[in-house]
């Protein structure tokens, strides 16, 4: 195998299908990326058996060929190389070498017939949808996601694809997440896609314009563009029916400036720590008032909003509701209480894009 390629295309590409390496693994080839040289084209992979990512560039190929390349060595590499042109030459007994312009390192390749083949998903084509759309679905709720593997169902979002619509839902059981869009879908099923395939996905997709074809079944999704295809298994398990856990009605109304309040929870955060977790007393009256007292200090906040309803107190994890806050990306928010114990609807100050549901928390006093 001989190609020559431009650094910069190579360089992104080896970023990207990096994603899907695995760090450490006692498969030491999961550690590497395959690269086939075939036509006029490189083919990137990397795949950790359950995640694979793969990307094409341009290339002149001198010589064809296959060889698994440590993905972390391989960026190093060319990362440091200053040269416009990388040249990549494979003997037959598998030894690298990378060039380019005076630099020349010579390194062990793995055998490509040890790569795992990646998953052929049979999956139906289901949606297409622009990059700067997804990006902002995932980013909205991603924050939501649980890290406790006791419920696996819930380390993922969960995708419902109707006909005319794209729901996504996070949750963590303190909080949870819904945002929603009008799409074309061409099947309707129901999905949990794991947090780190959305992740690495939206981080893969960058142009905005871009139109990402998303293929599901039971067992795969498939997010492919022009530029990259990723390929990840499916979350299996009964995802929480998010739609019975939500309050109906509100007894309390709040509009408030989404700044301000973020403002006003982080002065208050400053005398929390992760030993001194105490909640924030938040009173939603004829102001916003916000307390926290913790063996640092004690703090007393006020801010103006329209409040509509019953005053009430209610206590806070200063950490969720900054999230709530801050992965809205609005400028104003509307907060419906139904009292101090019960939970908490976030929503848009126009439309129904999103809404965002907060867990009080209960006072030692109580």
């Amino acid at each position: 195998m001989k190609i020559v390629c431009d650094r910069t295309l190579l360089t992104n590409a080896v970023t990207g299908v990096s994603k899907a390496a695995t760090q450490r693994s006692s498969i030491p080839v999961l550690e590497g990326i395959l690269l086939k040289a075939d036509g006029f084209q490189l083919t990137l992979t990397g795949y950790d058996l359950e995640m694979g990512i793969t990307t094409s560039i341009e290339a002149n190929v001198l010589v064809p060929g296959e060889i698994v390349l440590s993905a972390k060595l391989l960026g190093d590499i060319i990362r440091k190389l200053t040269s416009d042109e990388i040249e990549i030459t494979v003997s037959e007994t598998g030894n690298a070498t990378i060039k380019g312009g005076v630099p020349e390192f010579n390194i062990m390749g793995m055998n490509p017939g040890d790569f795992p083949d990646l998953p052929k998903p049979g999956a139906d084509q289901t949606l297409d949808i622009d990059t700067a759309t997804l990006r902002e679905m995932v980013e909205t709720t991603l924050y939501a996601v649980s890290v406790d593997d006791k419920k696996p169902a819930h380390t993922g979002e969960l995708f419902v694809i109707e006909p005319e619509q794209l729901t996504v839902v996070a949750l963590d059981g303190f909080r949870l997440a819904i945002t929603k869009r009008p799409v074309t879908a061409a099947k309707e099923i129901s999905i949990i896609i794991p947090a780190k395939t959305l992740s690495e996905t939206i981080k893969l997709f960058t142009n905005e314009d871009e139109i990402i074809h998303i293929a599901a079944n039971r067992r795969f999704v498939v997010f492919s563009s022009q530029s990259y295809t990723v390929i990840s298994r499916l979350i299996e398990g009964d995802f929480l029916d998010y739609k019975r856990v939500l309050p109906e009605g509100f007894r309390t109304r709040v509009t408030v400036d989404v700044r301000d309040f973020m403002s006003a929870i982080e002065r208050a955060g400053l005398i929390i720590t992760e030993r001194l977790k105490n909640p924030l007393r938040i009173t939603f009256d004829d102001k916003i008032t916000v307390r926290c007292q913790t063996t640092l200090g004690k703090v007393v906040d006020e801010l103006d909003a329209q409040i509509e309803g019953e005053p009430v107190e209610i206590g806070f994890n200063n950490r969720y509701l900054l999230d709530a806050l801050r992965y809205s990306y609005a400028n104003k928010l509307v907060f419906e209480l139904n009292g101090p114990l019960s939970p908490v609807k976030v929503l848009p100050e126009d439309g129904d894009d999103f809404l965002f549901l907060v867990l009080p928390v209960r006072f030692k006093n109580d």
